[in-house]
């Protein structure tokens, strides 16, 4: 594929004695929406630890629009346009949804118009704005969560199961709202054990085994093969699990 946002090559990652990534090799297309998939305990959530920084790679490129980002401090690469969304959320829960967002603003103040889409895709931030961020319910602490890395638009958006644990009706929302981020035109790397949500938004697919890829292609040849996805990743993507 032609000028990734972000490339994977040979990255190996440890974690105390345990060898997690073995040699994890990918790219994320410009402009779309990669699905990072796989079984529990693959590797995936190390994958988007290590290309933010939160772990060192022991080898290999983590290549972010031409410069090699492996190394680099967590700050430094969200500096440069990184927004990250971990699997526990990672808001503060004593600080207000208003403090929390302007905390997430690295740049300077909250672009009016861009809160006022987020608020329109994620309505009770709007409600709460001004109440603590630790009151609020699971979903609403994950919309807080998605809305923080985006409150700004980023280079590459790197998020960790959006959807995890959410009742029907707030993963909707979730997906409502990353399919306008990506109707935006954003690069997105993402996360996701809910495959008609990784059907719907994802443009290309990496599936992860054992700490490394097994297969990627388009999302559509995974979605459209009910024998690849059992082979890959023991899951029917028909059966909605």
């Amino acid at each position: 594929m032609s000028d990734p946002i972000l490339r994977l090559s040979g990255v190996f990652t440890d974690i105390a004695q345990y060898h997690i990534l073995q040699g994890v090799d990918f790219e994320v297309p410009r402009g779309q929406v990669t699905m990072l998939l796989g079984r529990n305990g693959v590797g995936k959530t190390t994958t988007l630890r290590t290309i933010m920084g939160h772990w060192r790679a022991r080898a290999g490129q983590i290549v972010l629009d031409g410069q090699d980002i492996a190394g680099l401090p967590t700050p430094a690469i969200s500096r440069m346009g990184v927004g990250y969304v971990p699997e526990n959320m990672g808001i503060f829960s004593d600080l207000t949804i208003e403090e929390n967002m302007i905390l997430a603003a690295s740049s300077g103040p909250i672009d009016r118009a861009r809160l006022d889409w987020l608020f329109s895709v994620f309505p009770p931030l709007q409600t709460f704005w001004k109440g603590q961020a630790g009151n609020l319910s699971g979903g609403q602490k994950q919309m807080l969560s998605i809305a923080r890395a985006m409150v700004e638009e980023r280079r590459l958006y790197l998020i960790d199961e959006p959807t995890k644990g959410l009742a029907p009706a707030i993963v909707s929302t979730m997906a409502g709202a990353l399919r306008q981020l990506k109707d935006q035109g954003a690069s997105i790397l993402l996360v996701e054990q809910n495959f008609s949500v990784a059907r719907a938004l994802g443009d290309s697919a990496v599936v992860m085994d054992d700490g490394r890829v097994v297969w990627a292609g388009a999302m559509a040849e995974l979605a459209n093969d009910a024998s690849l996805q059992e082979r890959l990743m023991g899951l029917s993507m028909e059966a909605g699990h």
